[in-house]
């Protein structure tokens, strides 16, 4: 849910782009004077118009917390302004800014502004004890240095151990060098090195100003980078946190196929509160659930976290979809003195009525396609957010036949900056109207098509299941009364059924199991006991009754006429358990189909 914008600084002036002027000669017979003392107004504009540089400069490098940008916007202030090219080379691997791993044992070039020199190259050594080492344990820049014709000029060994022999000698003689560490907070991140050609065959030069000038936006380079990588180091763990909480797997129940995309905030937005899920429920049904915690930061990340527990708690107890959202709400509540808001639409799918039952907190509308493709943004009760408290819910009962399909989203699918909601919601709508009959996979990926070029400030969750049902052949339902003759019943009730269906080969295991669950519901029910069996890829029988205790299996002693029947389901059955639900439980177990 987006609430604010992309977490970078406010984008200060440009700097104003100009070519370094040649520096000024002394005349011979005047004494050299400090760089910074003006003395008189000539100096003084110079000086005026360097500081002004220096602060453009700095506001524009620590413009943004995204690595990358970072490093071009202090290639952009540093060429042509103060040098006509500049190499960036950082530590390979990215260091913890955290701690101080000390000096680096190689660097990378990550950036390279008016030059081509050493792009594409692999990682530089750092030798212990070299003058690359040296170089970057000191706090100050080295140099500058003027390259001289070969063979005859000075050698400078620092420059070819930073950029290699062969890449050093592509550049002309009279080329000064000026190589200042970048230093983060608690660690040497690496080195920036400035170029400056030499002009009508006469040797470039960086004077005392030039370099107390690179010094100092090396300083504020240093800081930015730090600022970066820790950003970056955040949102990652901030990242994994959230995809941790959200099921890497989706269950797979019968009669319904699902699929889910997630898609985090581009552009470094922070983290977000978007989540999905699915929780199998009694009678081979299935609720859908996906919500939007508003804000991004950590918190929401817990939030959501902690909201989707509780959503798969209270699926367990087999609540009505507004029921559900109500003690959302209450949980919401309890979270803490802030107020934590979230919206949400909570869905039950029953694949043997064929139908659904919704309920909306505040959340964008999902879309029903219907199996003749016609597609409608459903009219919910839109309530209010989880978290505001006291507002009533309401669930809304729909026809959901065979073939439909069902698309939730949050709202950073169909809102963005530069398309309003409702745009985005009818855009949506038309484009899923052309994929009836498609898989729950295809129906994300037309969903996925809305989006527009460009990053995005939200993140992006999608639940989409297509309703295939159960048919009504592959169902045997009865209610008995709880009486002794109750089990007996039960047991022929089940045999007509397996042979109906040609599962003749089941019949002695499940006609067994059933008893079992059959006497054991009606020693304590007070009304009808329900039994059922379903035929899909696999057998499920359910057994349910009016009493909310759920059985425990237990050690039966070898004079205990009681305590053997859950051990005998554990041991025939593939798959058994039990779920309480709003009036009672239900006790199920499963068989493969021979």
């Amino acid at each position: 849910m987006r609430d604010h914008p992309t977490p970078t600084a406010a984008q200060p002036p440009a700097v104003p782009v100009q070519r370094h002027p040649p520096p000024p000669q002394d005349p011979p017979d005047q004494p050299d004077r400090p760089a910074d003392r003006p003395d008189g107004p000539a100096d003084r504009l110079l000086l005026a118009e360097r500081l002004a540089y220096l602060d453009g400069a700095a506001r524009r490098i620590n413009s943004s917390l995204d690595l990358p940008a970072t490093l071009r916007d202090l290639g952009r202030v540093l060429v042509p302004a103060l040098a006509d090219a500049a190499v960036v080379l950082l530590r390979d691997p990215l260091p913890e800014v955290d701690r101080d791993p000390g000096i680096p044992t190689s660097l990378l070039i990550h950036h390279t502004q008016g030059t081509r020199l050493g792009r594409g190259c692999g990682p530089r050594p750092v030798r212990p004890g070299g003058p690359l080492a040296r170089a970057l344990a000191l706090p100050a820049p080295v140099g500058p240095m003027v390259l001289g014709a070969a063979p005859a000029g000075p050698r400078h060994p620092l420059p070819a151990e930073l950029l290699g022999g062969r890449t050093l000698g592509r550049l002309r003689p009279g080329t000064a060098l000026l190589a200042l560490p970048l230093r983060g907070r608690k660690s040497v991140l690496g080195m920036l090195l400035l170029i400056r050609r030499p002009r009508q065959d006469k040797p470039a030069r960086f004077d005392a100003a030039d370099t107390a000038t690179a010094g100092h936006l090396a300083t504020q380079a240093g800081l930015a980078v730090d600022t970066a990588l820790r950003y970056s180091r955040e949102w990652e763990i901030a990242d994994e946190l959230q995809r941790s909480m959200l099921p890497a797997h989706l269950p797979q129940p019968h009669g319904v196929r699902l699929a889910h995309r997630y898609l985090p905030g581009e552009s470094g937005a922070q983290v977000g509160g978007d989540w999905y899920d699915s929780i199998p429920l009694p009678g081979n049904r299935v609720a859908l659930i996906v919500g939007d915690v508003m804000g991004h930061s950590l918190t929401s990340a817990a939030i959501m976290g902690q909201l989707r527990t509780s959503a798969q708690t209270l699926a367990g107890l087999d609540l009505p979809p507004h029921e559900v959202l109500y003690h959302l709400d209450e949980q919401a509540q309890r979270l803490g003195q802030e107020q934590h808001l979230a919206t949400c639409v909570y869905a039950v799918y029953d694949p043997i009525a064929n139908r659904v039952v919704l309920a909306n907190a505040g959340h964008v509308p999902p879309v029903l396609v219907q199996p003749d493709g016609r597609s409608e943004l459903l009219d919910l009760p839109s309530g209010a957010p989880i978290g505001v408290g006291g507002v009533d819910f309401s669930s809304v009962e729909l026809p959901a036949p065979p073939g439909s399909a069902l698309l939730l989203f949050t709202d950073g699918l169909v809102e963005s900056r530069r398309r309003p909601l409702s745009t985005g919601l009818e855009l949506l709508r038309s484009r899923l109207a052309s994929t009836h009959r498609h898989t729950p996979e295809q129906l994300c990926q037309e969903a996925l098509r809305i989006l527009p070029p460009g990053d995005r400030g939200d993140d992006i969750a999608l639940l989409a299941a297509a309703f295939d049902g159960i048919p009504a052949e592959d169902v045997a339902y009865w209610f008995l009364q709880p009486r002794h003759e109750t089990p007996s019943r039960a047991r022929r009730l089940a045999s007509h059924a397996l042979r109906r269906w040609g599962l003749e080969g089941l019949a002695e295991s499940t006609e067994l199991m059933v008893s079992e669950l059959v006497t054991n519901a009606i020693q304590h029910a007070t009304r009808p006991v329900t039994l059922r069996l379903v035929r899909t890829s696999l057998l499920r029988c359910e057994v349910g009754d009016d009493n909310a205790a759920l059985p425990r299996p237990r050690r039966a002693g070898p004079q205990d006429e009681r305590g053997r029947g859950l051990q005998i389901v554990a041991r025939c059955a593939d798959r058994w358990g039990a779920t309480r639900l709003g009036a009672g439980k239900v006790v199920w177990f499963e068989q493969r189909l021979p």
